[in-house]
């Protein structure tokens, strides 16, 4: 991009040295941005002249001083090129700290970011950290990267160069530009506000800049299948056995709250019985999150399991395939069971927590560590009330007015 740039040179005229002579200071401008330096060169008053930034005849000391002048320009003009060759985004600030040979780039926010991503990486490969929180990372580290080059046209930016306006402007650019819906975008800049956060800690800036910056997530319907729906799916007769095959991993999710991944990721050694009454449960570690997960395996769950167990050939309890066609699949499974819903895979987990659970009248609590949720809120988005469940708490609490209405008050008494 194109910009205007100068610089110029002139007197500090407050500070006279010993020798009569004042120091001479240089100014760049770009854009309206100025930055000022020393030149480490001193000149006589009287030979200065203030129009032309240098010193007027022909005398051995204005020689000196104008030789001096042109070489500080001559370097001054390189490093603005070169930075614009390099970012294509200038500012005087950036021009005076190369010219002086400051390691104006020795903190920036992509080389944090990377830096970042590759610790954490080695975190995941130890199983200390969430593959699918890295592959988040991933993703907005190219987001931000598309960002500085469509908004400030550079590659990187240095950390004392991010303003209050940057996630604001980030927010705005993922939501036109990308088209990332609003609470992903809320996902999205927690990283940045992360990595503020720890420049901070650091000492790489002076101060957190998003400390005005608010961005609230929007409540989100989670979807799940009623009791009638899902038992719609369950008697629905498949003669396609990869269909039939499908529609029973999905009902199987419905009934342990496994997630898609987790499911595909199931093996033998994660099916404990119990030393007790003999019982099956599933006992895995979340990949999302890293929780552990426990459940009971009910009767259809456990039928379920007996008819597919020893298929994959492995010790992975099922063959899951890849999720778009499963995807695919379980769309004509609800369309054929004549569910409107745009049913997705994870609407098993829904259902489970839903259907099976809460309106079934178990705790919030116990639901949060069958699903195996970090915080207990996660699992208050569950929370709903189904029509059935509202229908059975009204019934009851029509049972329980009608021995009221059995008792009729003297009013009389009751006014005295």
């Amino acid at each position: 991009m194109r910009s205007t740039f100068s610089v110029i040179f002139y007197l500090k005229k407050e500070k006279l040295k010993k020798d009569g002579t004042n120091p001479i200071m240089g100014r760049i401008t770009v854009d309206g941005t100025m930055a000022q330096f020393s030149c480490k060169v001193s000149c006589d008053p009287a030979i200065w002249e203030a129009k032309g930034g240098h010193a007027k005849g022909k005398s051995v000391a204005a020689r000196d001083v104008n030789r001096e002048l042109d070489k500080i320009k001559a370097s001054v003009v390189k490093h603005y090129q070169e930075i614009m060759i390099r970012d294509g985004y200038v500012t005087a600030e950036k021009v005076k700290n190369s010219f002086l040979g400051l390691e104006y780039r020795k903190q920036t926010l992509m080389s944090i970011f990377e830096q970042w991503n590759t610790e954490y990486a080695k975190q995941v490969e130890g199983g200390l950290k969430a593959k699918n929180t890295f592959e988040r990372y991933k993703a907005v580290y190219k987001h931000v990267g598309d960002f500085l080059q469509f908004h400030y046209h550079v590659s990187d930016m240095t950390l004392k160069e991010i303003t209050v306006n940057f996630l604001s402007d980030f927010e705005i650019f993922l939501k036109t530009e990308k088209h990332v819906a609003h609470n992903t975008v809320e996902t999205y800049v927690k990283p940045v506000m992360m990595l503020m956060h720890r420049a901070q800690e650091n000492g790489w800036v002076a101060r957190y800049p998003f400390g005005d910056y608010h961005i609230q997530r929007e409540e989100v319907e989670k979807g799940f299948l009623t009791k009638n729906e899902l038992q719609a799916v369950m008697s629905l007769p498949i003669k396609n056995a990869k269909r039939s095959y499908i529609r029973d991993l999905f009902v199987f999710c419905c009934f342990t709250g496994l997630a898609y991944i987790d499911l595909k990721n199931l093996r033998e050694e994660n099916l404990v019985k119990n030393p007790v009454d003999g019982s099956l449960w599933i006992r895995t570690r979340r990949q999302k999150t890293g929780v552990t997960e426990t459940v009971k395996l009910l009767p259809i769950p456990l039928a379920i399991l007996n008819k597919y167990r020893g298929i994959s050939g492995d010790d992975h309890v099922f063959v899951v395939p890849y999720y778009k066609s499963v995807f695919e699949m379980l769309k004509t499974i609800a369309k054929h069971a004549g569910i409107q819903k745009n049913v997705t895979w994870h609407m098993a987990r829904h259902t489970m927590a839903t259907v099976i659970c809460l309106s079934n009248g178990m705790p919030l609590e116990v639901v949060s560590s069958l699903l195996g949720h970090k915080n207990i809120k996660s699992t208050q988005i569950y929370a709903k009330i189904t029509q059935e469940k509202l229908g059975c708490e009204i019934d009851t609490l029509a049972s329980k007015l009608a021995k009221i209405e059995q008792f009729t008050p003297n009013i009389d008494m009751v006014l005295k």
